[in-house]
């Protein structure tokens, strides 16, 4: 399958419904089926920025 599936949380604090689309609506804006909300589907991944933790200190 080429097609990935992007998944959130919508951000309205009454609804927080479930967000399912398409790898291809990433950067644009979606509205969210369960109270209208248009949420903003990031543009990529975004990865942790904490360093792992340094074995060499003990």
């Amino acid at each position: 399958m080429s097609s990935n599936v992007v998944r959130l949380i919508c951000p309205n604090l009454k609804c927080r419904k479930i967000l399912s689309v398409p790898d291809t609506a990433r950067g644009k804006k979606v509205r969210c089926r369960g109270c209208g909300m248009r949420v903003q589907i990031p543009s990529k991944e975004t990865v942790p920025t904490t360093p792992p933790p340094d074995e060499s200190a003990e």
